[in-house]
């Protein structure tokens, strides 16, 4: 039985039976958090760890759970050759899973439409993605942060104000409006509760690809099951839970400062100090669906992500220096017409 994006449901690859995912033993399961700090003291309870067997691609280190029937594969992050079986990850289990929402070929056609819109890529690539091999569906790990939080904060407060001035411009005194600010001390206090500030789990895409892939509808997660993996690959994270808590703080404290500067008001506003109290902090691991595709093309691999769950698509931006230097060559005749009619208008 595989997991079917198009209908959600169990279906028999042999014999097309379908069955319902809400039949299964995970049907009243729900999204729970767990301590950070317990976490941290790898005091977790046994049933949120588990082991699982995968594969480290040398070149780019993704860690990517293989069928234990095959025993050589292409990394689908980068179409590195991998020898399979590494061997165990232990890690905390998942916690909810964003469904994929559409099927490979989908996927595919949604990768060629943005590949097609690439004035500037190779017409060799395009034709050689078109009909390369099937996209690899796995699911990247995230880490997920809720935390309570209240800044005390000190700074300045600036109003616009403007003076008049005489100045000589072309030979003639004019007036001339200035811009000044007058600053007063300001101090405050601002509080703001994070739910779900999502990091990236996973070193083996370029972030700019994973980001660009945002926004997720966190509100479509489910009860992590097993069942939404089959017919998937899964990545286990290579991101430890502290360091993902790291890029999780540098994002609380970039919104805590957008709130003091509100809270400030004025014109203008200066930060001289936050003190940030953090309380309550939970997280979890999810599962994010992205279809990935890696071509060697030319000695060069290029990667493409497409996200599973809207489409969006990003990836390497090819560039044929042929087409560049037939745009430069017709800019340059374009450019040398418009001055030989102005030449002769004149």
């Amino acid at each position: 039985m595989r997991f079917d994006p198009q209908t959600a449901q169990m279906v028999c690859a042999h014999c097309g039976n379908t069955q319902a995912l809400q039949q299964g033993p995970w049907a009243k399961a729900t999204i729970r958090e767990l301590d950070f700090a317990t976490a941290l003291d790898d005091e977790l309870p046994a049933p949120e760890m588990e082991v699982t067997r995968v594969s480290q691609c040398p070149n780019c280190a993704a860690q990517v759970a293989f069928d234990p029937n095959i025993h050589a594969k292409e990394c689908p992050f980068c179409a590195t050759p991998v020898v399979t079986e590494t061997g165990a990850h232990r890690h905390i289990k998942p916690k909810a899973v964003l469904p994929f929402a559409f099927d490979e070929p989908t996927a595919h056609d949604a990768m060629n439409d943005w590949l097609g819109a690439l004035w500037f890529a190779p017409n060799g690539l395009k034709a050689y993605a078109r009909k390369g091999r099937k996209m690899d569906g796995i699911y990247v790990p995230y880490w997920t942060f809720d935390a309570d939080t209240t800044s005390r904060y000190t700074g300045e407060r600036g109003t616009v104000y403007y003076e008049s001035r005489r100045v000589v411009r072309n030979g003639k005194s004019t007036t001339v409006q200035v811009a000044r600010v007058r600053w007063r001390p300001a101090r405050g206090q601002v509080a703001r509760f994070f739910d779900d500030v999502l990091v990236l789990a996973s070193k083996s895409l370029p972030k700019t690809f994973t980001d660009g892939l945002a926004p997720w509808n966190m509100t479509a997660l489910e009860p992590y099951a097993p069942e939404y993996l089959a017919g998937f690959r899964a990545e286990g994270y290579s991101v430890p839970l502290k360091e993902g808590f790291v890029e999780a703080r540098a994002i609380m404290d970039s919104a805590i400062r957008r709130d003091i500067r509100f809270d400030i008001g004025g014109d203008r506003q200066r930060i001289h100090q936050v003190e940030t109290s953090v309380r309550g902090v939970t997280f979890k691991h999810i599962l994010l669906p992205v279809w990935v595709a890696a071509y060697k093309y030319r000695g060069e691999t290029y990667r493409f992500v497409v996200n599973g769950s809207t489409g969006k698509v990003q990836g390497e931006r090819p560039y044929s220096a042929a087409k560049i230097a037939l745009a430069v060559a017709a800019g340059l005749v374009l450019a040398a017409c418009v001055g030989y009619l102005y030449a002769m208008n004149q």
